[in-house]
């Protein structure tokens, strides 16, 4: 466990360990844990200027008023779309281009709890979320992660599940077919880290962090139907005594985001201090891609082992060209 007194401290030294006007695109930024991370990036950073995408124009609006109000030199621009259709990734992703040579942080938080909807491209919707609309956004936006001054953090932090992974269903990647909800969430957080490594191979300056959050207020079970209705009230009644606190949240969050602890595969980028290098998903020390719990510590070995085991038998690879392939299936190209 890193403890949090060293992650504020760490935090603390964002404006004199990262330079002036970092440029953030956070996804799923209008609640929860998302928000609460935007948030806590524009208490710390200097002159920020931070992109932020959700569906809800009202909340986008409230959002800004408070971190402008927090932080007058930075800028916090909002996008309403909803991002479960990869051609609206793509069309956020070119209007981002259009305005940024460089990144320094892209933030994927957007996802939902239960859900049976299927979205126009073949997906179901929390599929859509949770997986294929974070890649897109990333393969889109990976060549301005690249583009950063060298040794200047370049990183990706995709809250979701990892350290939860588990076997991957080869025969149903998307999920058509899937029911039990620990084993979607195992499939899922496996095909994340595996696509996360195969972008880091590509991209060594680039570090890459799946965090799984611990249970956080948030707005995840907002879509309306029975199993969220029992969710929610399942959550009122326990949240209150095991809900990590919002704040501590957002601060641990842009600590997995900016730390040093989590360097790039080339071993550069990231501020804060007093922490070591964690070890990587490969179970290797500073290896570029980190799956990290609530804690902000790396899985454990039983974790390690399943991963491993899948990567002797080529699943990574698979999970990639299956990834590519759906994004040629629904928008007609692997990347914009």
């Amino acid at each position: 466990m890193v403890p949090y007194p060293v992650i504020l401290a760490s935090n603390s030294l964002i404006p004199s360990t990262l330079p002036p006007g970092l440029v953030a695109v956070f996804v799923g930024a209008t609640s929860g844990i998302g928000e609460y991370t935007l948030r806590s990036l524009a208490k710390h950073a200097e002159n920020p200027r931070i992109y932020f995408i959700g569906r809800s124009q009202a909340s986008g609006d409230r959002i800004t008023a408070d971190c402008k109000a927090m932080n007058p030199e930075g800028e916090f621009i909002f996008m309403q779309s909803d991002v479960s259709l990869m051609r609206n990734v793509d069309t956020i992703c070119q209007e981002i281009k259009r305005k940024e040579e460089s990144i320094n942080l892209v933030c994927l938080s957007q996802g939902a709890l239960y859900n049976t909807d299927v979205t126009t491209e073949g997906l179901r919707a929390p599929i859509a979320l949770q997986y294929y609309s974070r890649l897109r956004f990333l393969t889109n936006l990976l060549p301005l992660l690249q583009a950063g001054p060298p040794g200047k953090l370049r990183r990706v932090l995709s809250i979701f599940a990892g350290g939860k992974e588990g076997p991957i269903n080869l025969s149903d990647l998307r999920l058509d077919k899937g029911s039990n909800p620990l084993a979607l969430r195992g499939h899922m957080a496996a095909m994340m880290t595996f696509a996360l490594e195969v972008l880091a191979a590509r991209a060594p300056t680039v570090a890459f962090v799946h965090s799984f959050p611990g249970p956080v207020r948030s707005g995840i079970a907002r879509d309306r139907n029975w199993v969220n209705f029992v969710l929610r009230g399942v959550f009122w009644v326990v949240g209150p005594f095991i809900y990590v606190p919002e704040e501590e949240s957002g601060e641990r969050h842009v600590f997995a985001a900016t730390s040093g602890r989590y360097p790039a595969r080339s071993g550069k980028g990231g501020g804060g201090a007093g922490v070591a290098v964690s070890k990587g998903a490969d179970g290797k020390v500073g290896s570029g891609v980190y799956t990290t719990d609530a804690q902000c510590e790396a899985s454990d070995e039983k974790v390690d082992a399943i991963l491993a085991k899948m990567r002797r038998e080529g699943v990574p690879q698979k999970v990639w060209e299956h990834t590519e392939a759906e994004f040629v299936r629904m928008v007609g190209t692997v990347a914009i």
